[in-house]
């Protein structure tokens, strides 16, 4: 027997919240050897505005890795499984530093917050990335889902940025945002009641938090990354990319045929989707 819509919907968003990471998981461990970490660098009074920096055994001008968590604006946290292990074992050898930052969550701090959170972990890494032995001026984003939303939001209109004093990042990765176009979503019946509470009810504040109505002449170079598996993850990044190309922006779409978690966890490993994100991180630091 088919399960009617509305009573579906509730199922689905449970399955869905069962799938985010949640605060407090424990700190990966299988780093390559020679890494070290420093943990829980503060860039304000909260107790989640901390971010985690891994270092390579000698960096030197090292290119840095600015990791953002997902987990629907409201879970997640900056060392959560599957975040930072591939990763970390694929670039750090390349002598990659890589930055993990939390955020304020919901209902504490909405995305706009949550994404001046990021920007102001942003800037407070690119002023500490010297005694790293890092480059401030080669800061890459990189975001999983919510996350990702945030990072893309600040490469739309990298004013957003400079008002918590950051430089401009060489550009973005964004690993299956869910959110691309905030008031196409909102403006869709069904949508996931997390977007409700993410979102609110008011089409200006979904403008302002929107990257497809952010975007502006001068963003940053990025990389959207979709699942498609996911019905409404593609042909969102591909109306973003269209746009982008009218301003003059560089956006490149990668499909992926990986779940939504895979598309962060398998991030990494060897393979062709490993290779196609490398090249283009290379190609926008060169």
């Amino acid at each position: 027997m088919t399960m009617p819509l509305p009573t579906l919907r509730p199922l689905l968003f449970a399955a869905f919240l069962a799938l985010l990471p949640m605060p407090g998981d424990a700190a990966e461990t299988n780093l390559p050897p020679g890494t070290r970490v420093l943990a829980d660098i503060a860039y304000g009074n909260d107790g989640r505005q901390r971010f985690d920096v891994y270092l390579p055994p000698h960096p030197e001008n090292a290119p840095v890795l600015f990791i953002v968590h997902g987990g629907g604006w409201r879970n997640g946290w900056k060392d959560h499984p599957g975040l930072i292990a591939n990763k970390a074992s694929h670039w750090i050898p390349k002598g990659y530093v890589i930055v993990s930052t939390g955020y304020r969550l919901l209902p504490e701090a909405d995305p706009r917050m949550q994404a001046d959170d990021v920007a102001r972990a942003i800037a407070r890494a690119q002023r500490l990335a010297p005694a790293w032995g890092a480059n401030p001026d080669r800061f890459i984003l990189m975001g999983h889902s919510a996350g990702a939303h945030l990072v893309v939001l600040l490469g739309s209109n990298p004013a957003l940025l400079a008002a918590h004093g950051a430089r401009p990042p060489r550009g973005v990765v964004s690993l299956d945002s869910g959110a691309l176009d905030v008031v196409g979503i909102m403006q869709t019946r069904p949508h996931l009641s997390l977007f409700d509470d993410a979102f609110g009810d008011s089409p200006a504040y979904w403008r302002a938090v929107s990257p497809q109505h952010a975007l502006v002449r001068g963003a940053l170079p990025m990389l959207v990354v979709c699942s498609s598996r996911r019905r409404n993850a593609c042909p969102p990044s591909w109306r973003f990319a269209r746009k982008a190309e009218g301003l003059g922006t560089r956006v490149e779409v990668m499909e992926q045929d990986l779940s939504h978690m895979a598309i962060n966890r398998e991030l990494g490993l060897p393979g062709a989707y490993t290779r196609q994100v490398d090249a283009f991180i290379a190609d926008i630091d060169g």
